[in-house]
């Protein structure tokens, strides 16, 4: 198995840190526009489903299709990135995601609202493949997770933002307003990156064939890969499970962006000092202690009778999702090859993005056969089991990396 150098820690004694001006153009404001449409419908998509005659098992199913385009993608995306540059795999995943928000707002039916689902997910995997392998080729290791957490904090500040102004929209439009405005977010963010010069590095690293790359780093996507998969499941339960819950107890649309636009504050505000406490204290002091808070939040989930207690619920899986802000791709570009990096950030995203898609199946089924109190409590043992995980293998102080993880 080929193991990268690099492990991601500060070395002893005063060193200038990386500059992060020259990244926002290219990296933080594309992100946080993109972010923005995120965030204005993804408490909608489950909405949408209802709308077009789903039963909530289904919605959480339908809407899980992002999560499966996102895992069909993975793979190919890596080698995408590797072939064409990060530019031309940005405007690749830019049309794919206008196609698929299209599909979303005009669907006649459950099934086109389906494909329009899988389309987003696909266009995800590949926008946010080449941003992050940018980030790993200009960043030096000791200062990458406080890098990575401002490039995914750039996308929370959007996902912050656009509950509110889904909100409004959602007000005077219903549920597919917020989908127009991550159609136009998309489309506009794919365009301030077409029309920036590809970076030096963007297509500079080997092309590899991905069985290769699989067969040589199955130890670190089996250990560390599992803990990458439950973060997944518990950060993408909570787009499905709060509207699904929201709806439970009376509460309205508007609401519920409400809600989530103020959970999304909590995640934009811990973005920084997460970074800053990944690059000092190691990637497990910040992992462990996120799953430990999913656990919580979705442990006391089916004890919210008002939307009073679903804000507080939300508030604390904000807590997590924000103390876990960019260290799956963090600790993904600390074990990546430097001769192969966007094939193995394919593979390694796809943990985590299969995760993100079990998750809400997840809801959905129990759902069908439940309750959704029983959901919850299933998640909750989920990042419980996730902590355990990173606890055991993600890299300590220092940048290391135990040896069962290997």
């Amino acid at each position: 198995m080929t193991a990268a150098p690099d492990t991601g820690c500060s070395p002893p004694g005063p060193r200038p840190r990386a500059r992060l001006a020259p990244l926002v153009l290219p990296v933080f404001v594309p992100s946080a526009v993109y972010g923005l449409g995120n965030g204005a419908a993804a408490p909608m998509f489950p909405l949408r489903a209802l709308e077009l005659g789903a039963s909530p098992g289904l919605a959480g199913l339908v809407v899980a299709l992002s999560g499966f385009g996102m895992i069909l993608m993975d793979l190919p995306a890596g080698s995408i990135v590797a072939r064409l540059g990060e530019r031309a795999a940005i405007a690749l995943g830019s049309a794919a995601g206008a196609l698929g928000m299209v599909a979303a707002i005009f669907a006649p039916n459950i099934a086109v609202f389906g494909a329009g689902m899988l389309l987003t997910g696909a266009a995800t995997a590949v926008w946010g493949l080449a941003r992050q392998s940018y980030v790993v080729a200009v960043v030096p290791a000791a200062d990458r997770g406080r890098v990575l957490s401002v490039f995914a904090g750039s996308m929370r500040l959007g996902f912050f933002a656009g509950p509110f102004l889904g909100a409004a929209i959602v007000h005077g439009a219903g549920p597919v307003g917020a989908l127009w405005v991550q159609l136009g977010a998309v489309v506009l963010a794919g365009g301030l990156v077409a029309v920036m010069p590809e970076p030096a590095e963007g297509a500079a690293t080997g092309v590899t064939g991905i069985g290769t790359v699989l067969r040589e780093q199955r130890g670190l996507l089996t250990t560390l890969g599992s803990g990458a998969l439950l973060m997944g499941a518990a950060r993408a339960s909570r787009q499905v499970l709060l509207p699904l819950w929201a709806a439970h107890i009376g509460a309205d649309a508007a609401v519920v962006a409400l809600l989530f636009g103020i959970a999304g504050a909590v995640d934009v505000l811990m973005s920084y000092p997460s970074g800053l406490w990944m690059d000092r204290f190691g990637r497990r002091a910040i992992g462990v202690p996120s799953m430990l808070c999913f656990a919580a939040g979705y442990a006391v989930l089916p004890f919210a009778g008002s939307v009073l207690w679903l804000g507080v619920v939300a508030m604390l899986l904000g807590v997590a999702n924000g103390l876990g802000n960019g260290v799956i791709m963090t600790v993904g570009a600390d074990i990546a090859p430097p001769d192969r990096r966007a094939e193995f950030l394919g593979a390694w995203r796809l943990t985590h993005d299969f995760g993100m898609f079990a998750g809400p199946i997840a809801i959905g089924v129990i759902g069908a056969v439940s309750v959704l109190g029983g959901a919850a409590v299933v998640l909750a043992l989920s990042a419980g089991a996730g902590a355990v995980a990173m606890y055991r293998w993600f890299p300590g102080p220092g940048g290391v990396l135990p040896d069962s993880a290997r």
